[in-house]
């Protein structure tokens, strides 16, 4: 039995201060704020609200919602246990203020204060306007909990103790912009493109609405084609019968997906890119520096440019006969093509993100093993991850990029060989020991042979399904892309 925890006389003599506050409607209004915050239901709306935008108030949004998991489990499951302590007396506040269901639970320390804190914590990292909005009704969420009486002011900053270290733990497995090395970009200069002439651009209608988005490329650039994704339109052939001796530049506005099919008819033709971010997660923007439309057109009419490597895949299938493909950020084998099948699923009755976090669950799960040379030696791995580049941090979660041009494929493999590989490869994850751990390799080379021994199976690039193959030969195409930014 833990010796209960005591209370000071400065928490003693707080709560008969705010006991003595004269009866106001701010009463009502914090005990309704106590009640909405209750299972984090408050925090989890506004989650959700952060969520339905793109960029980092998305990231904002997710970075809360995995810090009150951390901050509930460290005050609720672990604190109240280890510090058992009695609320304050009901009688020493007036009746109008006293809730009507109090809690039973140790009052030490206060989860509401925890999960209040982690949450605005973690949005403040990701997004400074968003944490300025949430900052104050996390501190509100706090006092709520003494002025009602069932907190002393101690367990309220306990808990908002722990809800900031919560925050601060997440970037042990999801490193913040901030905790990664800075690499130079290598640039350079092109066609300034000033009100889009001789500029093709690529519109997908997932940016947002269709309408939206091409009559923002209108007011950006009035003089550009445009070009709007549709799914029976061959986009690659649109686009490549529009260019003529008049074209400077194409660009895609959409997410990662649409971006690499018109980075390979960049690279083709050797012409310059304007990259607009509406995707989900747009990692091909953010490493490019390039967060808005606003950015992509004022780089554009500079004609500053950024130099990149560009990944190319050479896909075999079993006739003999081969395609080819471009990615800018990453390819995979394994699990993760699966993953996008089901996603795509999904989609129709969840949100995008939501319907990828039930997908890679099931997948793991269901995963089988790939029997693989690796240019001529034989693994055995649950997933293969090819990049486009060198990824920081060096665990299985990549993160960005610090440089975009830097001649080399970022290989990591999950190994299937070595009992219970996938608890251990979570185990290293949680305890961030990946990188001594066993069942994870990771290597850069300039360029992977992969055979697969045991079948056929299709490749993930840039977050989609492509072609299916039995051979799959990576290289760096060094310098190949040049894309607008500052």
């Amino acid at each position: 039995m833990f010796r209960r925890w005591p209370v000071s006389r400065l928490d003693a003599e707080l709560v008969r201060i705010s006991g003595g506050i004269r009866p106001s409607p701010v009463d009502a209004a914090l005990q309704n704020l106590g009640r909405t915050a209750n299972h984090s239901k408050l925090w989890f709306a506004i989650a959700a609200g952060l969520v339905a935008r793109k960029g980092a108030t998305r990231r904002a949004g997710l970075r809360g919602v995995v810090a009150i998991g951390f901050a509930s489990f460290g005050a609720s499951l672990v604190a109240k246990r280890l510090f058992p302590r009695r609320r304050p007396a009901a009688d020493l506040l007036p009746l109008p203020r006293r809730l009507i269901r109090r809690p039973r639970s140790s009052s030490f320390p206060s989860g509401h204060a925890a999960s209040a804190a982690a949450f605005a914590t973690a949005v403040a990292m990701e997004h400074r306007g968003a944490g300025a909005a949430v900052v104050p009704l996390a501190a509100a969420v706090g006092y709520s909990r003494v002025h009602t009486g069932v907190h002393w002011p101690s367990d309220v900053l306990a808990g908002a103790a722990i809800g900031v270290g919560a925050a601060y733990a997440t970037r042990h497995w999801w490193p913040h912009r901030n905790d990664l090395p800075v690499g130079e970009q290598q640039r350079d200069t092109a066609a300034e493109l000033g009100d889009g002439e001789g500029l093709v651009i690529v519109v997908n209608p997932g940016a947002g609405s269709a309408g939206d988005a091409v009559t923002e490329v209108e007011k950006a650039w009035p003089k550009a084609d445009i070009v709007e994704l549709e799914p029976d339109v061959d986009i690659v052939a649109e686009v490549t019968k529009r260019i003529d001796g008049d074209v400077r530049a194409v660009g895609a506005v959409g997410g990662d997906g649409t971006v690499a099919c018109v980075a390979g008819i960049a690279v083709e033709h050797g012409l310059p890119m304007v990259v607009v971010p509406g995707g989900t997660l747009n990692h091909f923007a953010r490493d490019a520096e390039v967060e808005t439309l606003d950015e992509a057109q004022a780089a554009a009419r500079a004609g500053a440019v950024l130099v990149c490597d560009a990944g190319q895949v050479d896909v075999t299938d079993g006739s003999g006969e081969t395609e080819r493909s471009v990615f800018v950020n990453t390819a995979s084998l394994g699990g993760y093509p699966e993953t996008v099948r089901l996603r795509e699923k999904l989609q129709t009755r969840w949100p995008k993100w939501a319907a990828a976090g039930l997908a890679s669950t099931r997948m793991l799960r269901r995963a089988k093993p790939l029997d693989i040379l690796l240019n001529g030696r034989r693994h055995k791995v649950w997933m293969l991850f090819v990049g486009n580049g060198s990824y920081e941090p060096k665990g299985f979660a990549a993160a960005r990029r610090p440089s975009l041009a830097t001649g080399v494929l970022d290989v990591r493999y999950l190994r299937a060989d070595i009992p219970y590989s996938r608890a251990r490869f979570l185990l290293a994850t949680l305890l961030g020991t990946l990188h001594t751990s066993h069942v994870y390799r990771h290597t850069e080379v300039p360029a992977l042979d992969v055979v697969l021994l045991d079948g056929h199976r299709r490749i993930a690039l840039d977050g989609e399904v492509g072609p299916l193959g039995r051979r799959f030969r990576f290289r760096v195409r060094k310098g190949a892309l040049r894309v607008y930014g500052s």
